[in-house]
């Protein structure tokens, strides 16, 4: 949701006037570039334990976030107040840190000289990625609760083997104010909705546990019956095969990864190795790889922060930057880094809108939006039938990742043994192992069923940030299944 300018120059209770003065005091020490990050985030939830919403929280965020690149060198600081006094103080800090022998711990580079501004066009309320309809912030809470119920009725009357479910109910909407020393003024407000379920199962003594989530970057009217009964449907879907499934011979076998939510390997094992700063500081092992065939020719990989509603979509990055649709392997070849303002002019190429930051306390770094795969040519049950023996895993959790070696460990929540062909036995207590770059370069076939997962991602990267990540089914060569 984009208002007039007004509402936030109100808000944060300064005036175009003041952003310039607060500019000429974070460059006082001869800073080439200052950006000032102005929020506000109100944060609230719902819970429903035992039948019954039992506990909520609210939570409001406030302040700004100065940042200055003199050089080598960069100064943040931040202030929880935006009065001028506590505002001035905060440029001053920034610029000395700048200005200084210590960086914080921070490496940057100049990033654009005043007479080169490229992001200077106004906010556009009509292509606005995430219009809210109805705002979560004046939403009474008896709106709210009959959404949790209907989850917990549904879920219960679907199968008698329930025995808790666990509902949560998470909204955040966000204003922002941007403005740094090219003139460029951007303002937003960024609604994100998320719901999610855990469910309880037992079954002749044996326990099962089944979560489930979704979320958007919308307001209240995200909350349909439709995204209740998918909800309750895949909560209870496939849990005959938990109960059923078991612990199958381990070894190095051929993997079928299933469409969607499989894609959180390709974020963690992989996504992290496109991001710019690791490749800047060679800690990244696509470093010297740009423009060179890394996988098949059949394997597109895209980050992409233009999809309506996604829970990684964004209007304009937290450096100001418009989002876009990032293409990072074309046809098999490694073409671009997701790249921030500071790596963009290290690079000396054009930033990706990849700038993100936790909130006004943070620095903004590289980071990925919604990051997928697209789709190919093969029909998944022709994937599946190429396979003579080897295990299909659709449900990821609790992954170790090295960015720098791309090794990987990722504990599979749901899968099937596949024998012949056919996909045969469910199987859980395994895990899945092996190298990023090397699982990439052994895919050899390509669904084309590809499938943007819309869970409650959260990417860590000594902060958090919402994302989403995808990928169609896919055939990876072999990799080592962690089992008996």
């Amino acid at each position: 949701m984009i208002n007039d300018k007004s509402y936030y120059l109100d808000l944060f209770s300064v005036t175009e006037n003041d952003l310039q003065s607060l500019m000429q005091e974070s460059l006082r020490h001869g800073g080439d570039f200052a950006d000032l990050y102005f929020e506000d985030t109100t944060c609230s939830d719902l819970l429903l334990m035992d039948g019954e919403v039992s506990s909520g929280g609210f939570n409001i965020d406030y302040g700004v976030g100065i940042r200055v690149l003199k050089g080598e060198k960069t100064g943040y600081a931040y202030s929880e107040s935006t009065d001028r006094t506590s505002m001035r103080a905060a440029a001053r800090a920034a610029a000395l840190i700048a200005d200084g022998n210590a960086s914080a711990g921070r490496v940057g580079a100049a990033v654009e000289e005043a007479s080169r501004p490229r992001y200077k066009g106004r906010p556009n309320p009509a292509a606005d990625r995430y219009p809210m309809l109805q705002d979560w912030r004046t939403c009474e809470t008896a709106r709210l609760v009959p959404f949790l119920d209907r989850l917990h009725q549904g879920i219960s009357e679907r199968d008698k083997r329930v025995v808790k479910v666990i509902a949560m109910l998470s909204s955040q909407v966000t204003d922002l104010l941007m403005y740094n020393s090219l003139g460029e003024l951007k303002y937003e407000t960024r609604p994100l909705g998320s719901i999610s379920v855990s469910v309880v199962f037992q079954q002749d003594g044996k326990i099962e546990n089944k979560s489930v989530s979704r979320s958007f970057r919308a307001g209240v009217e995200m909350l349909t019956d439709a995204l209740a009964d998918e909800l309750v449907a895949k909560a209870v879907d496939r849990i005959d095969d938990r109960f059923g499934a078991r612990r199958p011979k381990g070894g190095k076998m051929p993997v079928v990864m299933g469409a969607g939510a499989s894609g959180i390997l390709l974020h963690e094992a992989m996504g992290h190795a496109f991001e710019a700063d690791f490749n800047r500081k060679g800690q990244s092992i696509f470093s010297d790889k740009m423009g060179r065939k890394i996988c098949d020719s059949s394997i597109t990989v895209v980050d992409d922060g233009t999809i309506r509603g996604n829970r990684g979509a964004l209007n304009f990055d937290d450096e100001g930057v418009p989002g876009q649709r990032t293409v990072l392997v074309e046809d098999g070849v490694l073409t671009s880094y997701m790249h921030d303002r500071i790596s963009a002019r290290y690079y000396d190429v054009k930033t990706t809108g990849n700038g993100r930051r936790e909130s006004f306390r943070y620095n903004p770094i590289p980071r990925m939006r919604a990051t997928y795969m697209e789709g190919g040519q093969a029909a998944p049950e022709e994937i599946i039938a190429s396979v003579k023996k080897g295990i299909y895993v659709d449900q990821f959790s609790n992954g170790q990742v090295k960015i720098g070696e791309g090794d990987f460990t990722f504990y599979v929540q749901s899968g099937y043994l596949i024998e012949s062909g056919r996909l045969t036995a469910p199987v859980k207590d395994i895990n899945i192992i092996g190298n990023g770059p090397e699982a990439l370069a052994d895919i050899q076939l390509v669904g084309n069923d590809p499938l943007i997962d819309d869970g409650t991602w959260t990417c860590g990267k000594g902060q958090s940030a919402p994302v989403s990540c995808g990928i169609p089914t896919v055939l990876i060569k072999k990799l080592t299944v962690g089992g008996e």
